[in-house]
Parts: structure tokens; C-alpha cells; sequence
């Protein structure tokens, strides 16, 4: 019976609050996956038995046909550089959810929709805090705008938060890149922390610079919700390290990540060193027109914990997916989901804010 819930990277950081979720609501059907079958069994004994272990290697050349014949939805919580086996998982009619923040990735799968004749399974792409929220985010900033000109997104992160390899090894891999963006409908070659912007953070913050970042949400937003122009930006949660990293890379210091040595030693320092909170703050300003006048529309989401809020926000995605129909095809999650609905699963232990203002 294809009833199994199968967390790819189940008792990693992020995975573990997926598993934790879901196997409140479905014991005894969701699985830990991953490479290590020790490191999977001895979190799920931790679960009294809500959550089962499971050896699997999505990246080897194994078949994993037990999988594909119980599986009825996949959550993958690791990093892929091929859609193969999106792919596969799409052929056998089973639903997919991935939190992959890379754009080329993302692209990869999106990609599937033409190689595949016919889908019948539902695939949610951009899941997580950035991108994700900041997805519906901007999805919902819609609703008080009749025409929106632009979104900018700001995303300020905790360095006190112990974050998984993988997700730093990302982190450290876009601060010295060059991608594009869409400004006014044309796309625009721009880099990493630079084209320094202040934004004023709720929950009395208060004023801090944000840099330019290779975040997905900017680069799928003009497509599923037509804007012509979106950006991300961000900072951290200590002013002197953005600053400096912005520094680092004015005079060409970040240049020395492409070093095998040097980026070693980048991404040991920020698993090691933990240099202010675990906070973290989505913001959206979006620029429009409502009755010929122009208008800002600005809505902030915050917490503690990010990958915290990333577990959470794709249980509530799988738990949806799992339980009721939505249309088959590759998605991103704006595209299937309202904020409103998200904040319900979220309000216990996130805040948010939201205000509408004419353009000075």
C-alpha cells in the first residue's frame, strides 16, 4: 500500500523536526533515510516508534524499488545535483517536496515538466524560510496592491545558531558569486554582498545594511507571480561580521573561497564560532499602485531558529500534500499556498507583522 512517508536526510538538523511532525500526526508511517542506518535507527528510537530508520543513498546507483512501491510522498532534506531522482519519484506517482535552495537545481526539476509525458503526482519546490515564506510572503503583499512594481526581500540570519554542514557549505559557496536578477523585466548581472541597501528590522532591531544574495525566491517570483522586479538581500545578526564579509569582499578577499584550503577553513569557522543569537527576520517591501496612487506594502516574519521554522514550514507542506488533492504538476510553494493558511500552522512560535503606506 503506498501510504509511507519517506524524510530524505530524515535525522539531519532539518529532517528531524520534519520526522518529529509527521509522526505525531501519522506514527508508524513516516521513515528516517539517509546513508547511515546507526545514525537513522538511533534517532527513531528517540521517537517511541513513530518514526522508522531507513538505508537509503539517493545519490548511488541502488533501485530502491521498496520505496518506489510503498512511498506515497518524499521530503528531501539534501542537497542534489541531478533530477534523476526527482525524476523517478514522478514517473511512480509518488508526491515530492524538496527544500533545495539552489536555483540550479530547482531549474533541473522544474525542467522535468517537459521531459515527462504525463505527471500525476504533486512536486513542491522553494519550501523553507528563504525560499519559502518569503515566497508567500510576497504572494501576499498582492492583495493590497492593485498593480505591484517590485518586492524586495530581506532576510537577516542568526550566526549563534548551530547550523548543518550543508547548509553553511552553501552559505560560504554564494558570498562571491555573480548571478542575475530581474529589474524592470530585464535581467541585470549584479553580486554577492554588494549594493548595500539600509532596511529598518521590526521587533526593535532597528536600522541595518543588507547585501545582495543568491536566493531562489528572487529569481522564481517574476515568473509564478509576473513582478517585474525582485531582489534579496541580507545581513546577519551582528552588524561588525556583515560589515566585514562586505569588506572582505570589496577588496577581494572572498575571491580566495574558490581555494579548497581557504574555504575549508571559512566553513569551519562558522560551524565552530557561534558570534550572536539564533534570531532570525523575513521582510518584504513591495511597490505598487492602488487607485493611482503609489504604495508600499511591508510584512515581517520572525523568530528563532531558522532551520527550525524550515522543519515546520515543509511538515505543514508534506502534511498537506499527504492529506488532500492538489493539482499534479511541479510547483513552487506560492503557488499552491496562501500566507494565511501558513501562519495558522506557524503563529505559536513565529511573529508577524504587516502595514501599508503611500509612497514618499
Amino acid at each position: 500500500m503506498k501510504d509511507k512517508i519517506i524524510v530524505v536526510g530524515g535525522y539531519g538538523k532539518v529532517g528531524q523536526i520534519i520526522c518529529k511532525d509527521l509522526g505525531e500526526l501519522f506514527p508508524g508511517k513516516i521513515f528516517a533515510a539517509g546513508r547511515s542506518y546507526d545514525k537513522a535507527k538511533e534517532f527513531c528510537l528517540r521517537t517511541n516508534g513513530k518514526v522508522l530508520p531507513l538505508q537509503m543513498d539517493v545519490h548511488g546507483n541502488k533501485g530502491h524499488e521498496e520505496l518506489f512501491q510503498e512511498a506515497s510522498l518524499v521530503v528531501m532534506c539534501l542537497d542534489q545535483q541531478n533530477p534523476g531522482f526527482v525524476e523517478r519519484c514522478l514517473k511512480e506517482k509518488i508526491h515530492y517536496v524538496d527544500i533545495s535552495a539552489s536555483h540550479e537545481f530547482l531549474l533541473k526539476v522544474k525542467s522535468l515538466s517537459s521531459s515527462i509525458s504525463s505527471i500525476e503526482s504533486t512536486a513542491v519546490l522553494s519550501v523553507g524560510l528563504a525560499p519559502g515564506v518569503t515566497n508567500v510572503l510576497v504572494k501576499h503583499s498582492l492583495q493590497y496592491l492593485d498593480q505591484i512594481h517590485s518586492a524586495n526581500i530581506y532576510l537577516m540570519l542568526g550566526l549563534g545558531e548551530a547550523h548543518g554542514r550543508a547548509a553553511i557549505e552553501w552559505m560560504i559557496d554564494n558570498m562571491n558569486t555573480v548571478f542575475f536578477v530581474n529589474d524592470k523585466g530585464v535581467k541585470k548581472q549584479v553580486r554577492s554582498f554588494e549594493d548595500e541597501r539600509k532596511v529598518i528590522f521590526p521587533n526593535r532591531i532597528g536600522q541595518r545594511s543588507a547585501y545582495r544574495f543568491n536566493f531562489t525566491d528572487q529569481h522564481v517570483l517574476p515568473e509564478t507571480l509576473g513582478i517585474p522586479s525582485v531582489s534579496t538581500r541580507i545581513c546577519f545578526d551582528s552588524a561588525i561580521i556583515t560589515n566585514l564579509i562586505a569588506l572582505l569582499k570589496k577588496i577581494g578577499v572572498l575571491s580566495l573561497l574558490h581555494q579548497p584550503f581557504f574555504r575549508r577553513l571559512v566553513i569551519h569557522l562558522f560551524e565552530k564560532i557561534k558570534l550572536g543569537s539564533e534570531i532570525y527576520v523575513a521582510k518584504v517591501i513591495s511597490e505598487g499602485i492602488i487607485n493611482e496612487q503609489v504604495i508600499h506594502y511591508e510584512c515581517s516574519v520572525y523568530g528563532e531558529k531558522e532551520s527550525y521554522i524550515t522543519g515546520k514550514v515543509a511538515a505543514f507542506v508534506a502534511k498537506r500534500i499527504y492529506e488532500k488533492p492538489y493539482p499534479a504538476g511541479i510547483f513552487h510553494m506560492e503557488e499552491l499556498f496562501e500566507w494565511e493558511d501558513l501562519f495558522d500552522e506557524l503563529q505559536s512560535f513565529t511573529h508577524f507583522e504587516g502595514k501599508k503606506d503611500l509612497s514618499q
